[in-house]
């Protein structure tokens, strides 16, 4: 099965990606696994991906494309890959499909993860990671510590990331609706769109996916 998942930063993407994956048997693929990968081994599209980035540059969607279209054709692959974070824009995504046309196959699904902007908002917002090991994260409705500002594991002080101000998420839903959320359009048009409800308990919304892809295929 091949699969695009698209949604609003704060959507629960990345755990989703890496359950529907798990459960799917097909490899997940990330975007910025793409990146950390390319660059870490160096490779030709990692240095000049990282030439841009050095340089306080975007990425061209060339390069990135090409991440893509390298890591779709390894062998884990070939029967299936779940995409998370590309295509985010409508290049992209008809880069993609001229991709898989001239591999002879075709997307089977696009999930896109619905959640309300104020609620993307709060979960982003009140996020907070404990500085001595940012693998320790808190939220201040959801999770909260014991003692306000202080990590329950460790005793560290717990902060807020700069980009998580409501201000910065706020920016960034407008990039996401800007360059992102018209791919929805395109996949809708191909019939191949499909909306989940992404609020409620991690292990609802995975359910609510697998069963909504059993129905379309």
């Amino acid at each position: 099965m091949r699969i695009v998942l698209v949604g609003p930063p704060g959507a629960g993407k990345g755990t989703q990606a890496h359950l529907l994956a798990k459960t799917l048997s097909i490899p997940h693929i990330s975007t910025g696994d793409l990146f950390r990968a390319n660059i870490g081994q160096g490779t030709p599209l990692g240095l000049e991906a990282k030439s841009y980035m050095d340089a306080g540059h975007l990425v061209p969607d060339e390069v990135t494309i090409g991440m893509a279209k390298d890591r779709m054709l390894q062998e884990d692959a070939a029967n299936g890959f779940l995409l998370d974070g590309f295509p985010r824009n409508l290049g992209q995504a008809e880069a993609l499909d001229e991709f898989l046309g001239e591999q002879g196959i075709k997307l089977d699904g696009v999930l896109d993860l619905e959640v309300p902007e104020d609620e993307v908002v709060k979960r982003i917002a009140g996020r907070r990671l404990c500085r001595n090991d940012g693998g320790h994260v808190f939220h201040v409705d959801y999770n909260p510590p014991k003692a306000e500002g202080v990590c329950d594991e460790c005793g560290g002080e717990l902060y807020q990331r700069s980009d998580d101000t409501e201000e910065k998420v706020r920016t960034r839903l407008e990039v996401y609706h800007t360059e992102t959320e018209p791919i929805i359009g395109y996949y809708k048009e191909q019939g191949l769109l499909v909306t989940i409800p992404a609020l409620g308990k991690v292990d609802e919304v995975t359910a609510r996916a697998i069963e909504a892809l059993k129905q379309d295929s």
